[in-house]
């Protein structure tokens, strides 16, 4: 007799939907259901904004649980996970992670895993730059999934988590979604008021301090004494709009820079860009930039975190210092001056991400983590066939389960 699917829930503590939440909704849309029960517990704010693009087999359950003190919220976390008898307990981002693990581990749940995306250039102070909160709470922590080597070394020698424990899968995306022979939706670019042959710079993110948007658009101030009829889409919204907008006025930029909101189809968005942009401070392992590569689009990104791991300088792209807008405007300068430099670059990116960062190897070595974190658990789960039909290409360093 087959096993009933194994119950896996994953768990969001996040406010926003940003690259975290794009994770999860790849994950959630792909893992293999014939092996597979799927929830998602996530605050009311992201449980809105994701709901559309969950398959319909998917549990949502919206639940706020971002202070210690609440005890209501806790209880009926741990009331879900023992209800839906929870096997594997998948949290996003440490604060997610904070609440959630012990709750797991008091509800006997076989597997925790924890995914924390991103280094948290935030912490800062006498407690929190020492990470013993983040090793208390390993304690409950079966293993981590780093998103990037880069992430990985964070884990290891910032908050001196147990090498052991952390398993590297890289973010990953459809490319199916992401043509480089795609062009822009008609009349697109003049209802931006763009002319048609207008160089056109596309950056995707949160409009958060963490992206650096402020850097691109002082960035921007220069690239137009080059390029006079350059302009700069942002898609994203967050809570410097209103600041970056000014400054945007203040550099005599109000023409030249748009503002679009949050796009839910940003494949159509790469596809206005003649260079897409990501001037981020810090990253985990940026989707926006496999994003980018996958649409062939040629991308000037920060040297921040795992975006070097997508954005190979000089052979998927160009990277330069955070927090310099002078080194930032040469790079769009060198691919806007540079077509066939562009037209190169954006063709073995394409291949780069291809080989390294598609969807299916995300989901496929994550499956995986959960199949040998549960092996090691001595869950009484039939894994055989699974192990079988879910081990990754060899090349990507993946081995067989059994």
């Amino acid at each position: 007799m087959a096993s009933p699917p194994i119950s896996v829930l994953h768990f969001s503590n996040s406010v926003v939907r940003g690259g975290a939440e794009e994770h999860i909704l790849t994950l959630l849309n792909n893992l293999d259901r014939r092996w597979f029960r799927l929830h998602l517990v996530a605050t009311p704010e992201v449980a809105e904004l994701v709901r559309a693009d969950l398959p319909a087999d998917v549990e949502l359950i919206p639940l706020k649980l971002r202070k210690p003190s609440d005890f209501a919220a806790a209880l009926r976390l741990a009331g879900i996970i023992r209800e839906r008898q929870v096997k594997v307990l998948h949290s996003h981002l440490f604060y997610s992670s904070v609440f959630a693990s012990p709750i797991g581990w008091l509800c006997r749940v076989p597997v925790i895993i924890e995914t924390p995306h991103v280094r948290e250039q935030w912490r800062t102070g006498r407690i929190k730059s020492r990470f013993v909160v983040d090793r208390a709470v390993g304690c409950f922590v079966d293993g981590y999934i780093a998103v990037s080597e880069a992430n990985r070394r964070y884990l290891v020698e910032s908050k001196r988590l147990p090498a052991r424990k952390i398993t590297v899968v890289h973010n990953g995306v459809d490319l199916r979604r992401f043509d480089p022979a795609r062009r822009a939706p008609s009349g697109l670019k003049p209802s931006l008021g763009f002319g048609e042959g207008d160089p056109t710079l596309v950056s995707v993110g949160r409009l958060e301090p963490q992206k650096g948007h402020s850097v691109l658009i002082a960035a921007m101030a220069r690239v137009r004494s080059r390029f006079p009829q350059g302009r700069l889409v942002l898609v994203g919204e967050g809570s410097l709009r209103s600041a970056l907008a000014d400054q945007a006025r203040a550099l005599g930029l109000e023409r030249a820079v748009r503002f679009a909101g949050y796009q839910a189809n940003v494949a159509d968005w790469l596809a206005l860009a003649d260079v897409t942009v990501l001037p981020s401070l810090y990253e985990g392992l940026p989707i926006v930039a496999i994003e980018s590569l996958a649409a062939g689009r040629p991308m000037v990104a920060t040297a921040v975190d795992g975006t070097p791991e997508v954005i190979v300088d000089g052979k998927t792209g160009l990277t330069v210092p955070p927090r310099d807008p002078v080194k930032l405007a040469e790079a769009i300068g060198r691919l806007l001056g540079d077509s066939e430099l562009a037209r190169q670059l954006a063709a073995a990116g394409r291949r780069w991400v291809a080989d390294h960062f598609s969807q299916d190897l995300q989901v496929s070595q994550t499956q995986l983590v959960y199949l040998r974190a549960l092996k090691a658990s001595g869950c009484s789960v039939n894994l055989t066939g699974l192990a079988e039909n879910t081990v990754p290409d060899e090349r990507h360093g993946a081995r067989r389960l059994v």
